[in-house]
């Protein structure tokens, strides 16, 4: 065994051990929650845009023009929504993620090529963390792309859903939810554990040559790449998801209603926001690797990837 072996935490927590998977959902929670509070800002802009492309000349003007009027409690408006519903999720997703992965690989198909397998995991993983994201999803995004404001808390916005539109209205973005997350998890996931396997291939040593600082160093760049990817592919369904939750006239099937927004945006509505979204997604995955990894590594349980 090597010295870098050696010098890596010995593991407390017995692999795939519930244990083990419960510690996973709680870096997800880590990784997921703080991250996406954090990027708020971006994160109303953006939203306000794919609503309303007219309403600010740029994302900087547009953060000038909020900070003067509201100060930092308007630049960050609509982080509690965010920082709850992305703790539930984060943790559902990396969690499931995980039991899914050795489930589907170690039970069901042994035999599977590994991308089969991170593709089916992060999809089954994302469907049912999406179910715990949805209703603190659709405040958010009322939250932030009305003016005036819905409502200024996630508390009041809960209420005034509920009072109008009883608990589905909480769940009324679901499928276009499903339609954004599940193909951005499966990008997020594969493509990160690709392009893990690719980086450790270039070096031309295993990932057990590198201690752990250096593993996660591998973690936040192959994050950062997978978040690119993810960006892209998930926009379009973004956009439907903020203008479904600030413009789906009451009793309207979702289907009617994404072909009434698809009339009145077209094709090309669909990418408003990219470039501030590849910045947002990009950064905000990598971040999340590393600090998922992090805490991986701090219980001694091996880093994502490059096995």
């Amino acid at each position: 065994m090597s010295k870098i072996e050696n010098a890596l935490p010995k593991p407390k927590i017995e692999l795939y051990s519930g244990k083990y998977f419960a510690a996973c959902a709680v870096g997800g929670i880590i990784a997921c929650g703080p991250t996406h509070t954090a990027v708020t800002p971006l994160d109303l802009v953006k939203t306000r845009r794919q609503v309303d492309p007219k309403l600010y000349k740029s994302n900087l003007s547009a953060w000038s023009m909020i900070y003067r009027a509201e100060g930092l409690r308007g630049v960050f408006f609509g982080w509690s929504p965010t920082f709850v519903g992305y703790c539930l999720q984060g943790g559902g997703k990396y969690g499931f993620y995980e039991v899914f992965k050795y489930f589907y690989g170690e039970k069901v198909f042994p035999g599977v090529s590994k991308t089969a397998i991170f593709l089916g995991a992060s999809a089954s993983a994302e469907f049912l963390a999406d179910i715990a994201l949805c209703p603190f999803e659709a405040v958010k995004v009322r939250m932030q792309t009305t003016l005036p404001p819905f409502a200024n808390t996630m508390r009041e916005g809960i209420s005034k859903i509920v009072a109008k539109e009883g608990y589905a209205g909480l769940y009324k973005g679901l499928y276009p939810l499903w339609g954004r997350q599940i193909p951005y998890t499966m990008c997020k996931f594969a493509t990160f554990e690709t392009t893990v396997d690719k980086i450790y291939q270039t070096l031309g040593k295993p990932k057990s040559a590198y201690n752990g600082l250096q593993q996660t160093g591998v973690s936040f760049l192959g994050g950062y790449i997978a978040g690119i990817a993810c960006a892209v592919i998930s926009h379009p369904a973004d956009v439907m998801v903020s203008k479904l939750n600030s413009d789906r006239k009451a009793g309207e099937g979702a289907g009617k209603a994404m072909s009434r927004i698809y009339g009145n945006i077209g094709f090309t509505g669909l990418w408003n926001g990219l470039p501030v979204r590849i910045l947002m997604i990009g950064t905000l995955t990598a971040f999340q690797w590393l600090i998922y990894d992090s805490f991986k590594v701090a219980l001694g349980l091996p880093t994502t990837g490059g096995h």
